[in-house]
């Protein structure tokens, strides 16, 4: 956590509270990180991407701002956004699913580094999918995968999220990863 931590959770805090300049004073202090979580989502995604990373920002920011949620700190802001962030692409992979009607699901493999091209549309949107049954099934596995693949926050930085011990998070992380995959390798009806 930077030395600005202190003053990102008393932003965070204000906003909870109504306190609408407290988005605009929050924006600076976090912009670089979520701009490092933009990147490294939009380097995964199709080359004709109508998202560019800042339009990815401010789409996911308006979202934020107006969550009505118990912000505990800058780990759970930056897991929320990288959550936002994928709900704004799966929402933009939907809409081109929608367009190009068709295809056939393709294996994914579940890696840190997993790249979603104009071929993996149908790709994201069965990982989503499948995130959302493991939802279902294990809710902390699942975010543990969201802010790990999705933010690229580091084992410590989800463990500080979710009020959990590092080891704990490995697990999760190991046990989503498997039960991933296995999901992911079933065949569609």
């Amino acid at each position: 956590m930077t030395s600005d931590g202190g003053e990102v959770t008393q932003l965070l805090k204000a906003m909870k509270d109504g306190d609408l300049a407290a988005a605009d004073r929050l924006l600076p202090l976090v912009y670089a990180e979520l701009h490092r979580l933009a990147t490294s989502y939009m380097r995964r995604e199709r080359q004709d991407h109508t998202l560019q990373p800042t339009a990815l920002i401010n789409e996911a920011y308006m979202r934020l701002a107006k969550e009505d949620l118990d912000w505990q700190n800058r780990e759970h802001f930056i897991g929320i956004a990288a959550h936002v962030m994928r709900r704004v692409l799966v929402d933009y992979a939907r809409a081109h699913k929608a367009k190009i009607r068709g295809g056939e699901l393709k294996r994914v493999e579940l890696e840190d580094n997993l790249a979603i091209s104009d071929e993996r549309t149908e790709e994201m949107l069965a990982l989503d999918e499948a995130l959302d049954r493991l939802t279902e099934v294990n809710s902390r596995q699942a975010k543990v995968v969201e802010f790990r693949y999705f933010g690229g926050l580091s084992l410590e930085q989800i463990a500080a999220a979710l009020g959990v011990a590092p080891r704990t998070v490995k697990r999760d992380w190991a046990m989503a990863r498997i039960w991933l995959f296995k999901e992911l390798r079933k065949t569609p009806e």
